[in-house]
């Protein structure tokens, strides 16, 4: 490469590599999505369309990266997790970043007339940050999903009784939030189901748990392996041979890629998909 006078700009990149072996979350939100929600007439308190483009934007961003292990998005955000083991891009945070970001919003503006085919998109357009966290442990990230599913669970609660106040119940947003004010899970429940009839737990299980993207493979008994105590007890990841990361990586793309929405708290959705926590591929389950 030829040399000139203006290399010397080049000093000022700084390196920003995410630290070895940990697992990395890469989590994007919605820039400004309040205002684009109004604009394009969001149901409220949620819209199964809205949910359905974010869905499919994450399906193909995990389809396109096999090093991601398991995604979860809930409203506006989706948080991508790659495995301890990942090398991709080297573990450098901006591009690692800027892939997930501009990838997703790809996918966002490419699906949105499939579920929006009445409302064309126009300026200013849907975009997302992002940031990238490193969590040094199994328990770390285990409690990282743990949160953002239990945020969903309190917020749609929330939001649910709040709307009911205002749809069903005549109020306005002051009154609906005077309402609420102070008010436990029970409180919430309790309105709703003696004011309105409204049975919580009957709600659809995407608005209480969100999205969970992961590619499927047989499902094991819980009790057949000890995956979790053997990725914590490794200091290194073990390295693989080419060949191995090769049909690893075949295994990877036969697999098929499934949004689901469950609860990822308890042990058993982890326990019976051991291959979302060794970063290995499982067994391909047959065709019926």
């Amino acid at each position: 490469m030829a040399n000139s006078k203006f290399e010397y700009v080049k000093h000022f990149e700084q390196p920003d590599t995410l630290l070895p072996n940990t697992w990395i979350v890469v989590r994007i939100d919605g820039r400004g999505f309040t205002k684009f929600a109004n604009k394009y007439s969001f149901a409220k308190p949620n819209d199964r369309r809205a949910l359905d483009v974010m869905n499919a934007a994450a399906k193909a961003v995990v389809t396109e990266l096999p090093d991601i292990t398991i995604a979860y998005g809930v409203s506006d955000e989706y948080s991508f997790v790659f495995h301890k083991s990942s090398t991709l891009f080297e573990r450098r945070a901006s591009k690692l970043v800027s892939t997930i970001v501009s990838t997703f919003t790809a996918y966002y503006i490419y699906s949105w007339p499939t579920y929006f085919p009445d409302s064309p998109l126009a300026p200013p357009l849907p975009s997302f940050d992002g940031r990238a966290v490193c969590y040094p442990s199994l328990q770390n990230l285990r409690d990282y999903m743990s949160w953002r599913q239990v945020d969903c669970h309190i917020n749609n609660l929330y939001n649910t009784t709040f709307w009911a106040l205002i749809q069903l119940g005549g109020m306005d947003g002051k009154e609906a939030e005077k309402e609420l004010a102070g008010t436990f899970a029970a409180d919430k429940n309790e309105i709703l189901f003696k004011r309105f009839n409204i049975n919580y737990n009957n709600e659809p299980e995407i608005y209480k748990k969100g999205s969970v993207i992961f590619r499927d493979y047989e499902l094991v008994e819980p009790d057949s392996h000890h995956v979790a105590e053997d990725v914590e007890d490794l200091a290194q990841p073990a390295q693989q041979s080419k060949t191995q990361m090769e049909n690893d990586k075949k295994k990877r793309a036969k697999a098929r890629i499934t949004v689901e929405h469950l609860d990822i708290i308890k042990d058993d959705f982890w326990n019976r998909r051991p291959w979302l926590l060794s970063g290995k591929p499982g067994k391909i389950p047959k065709l019926p």
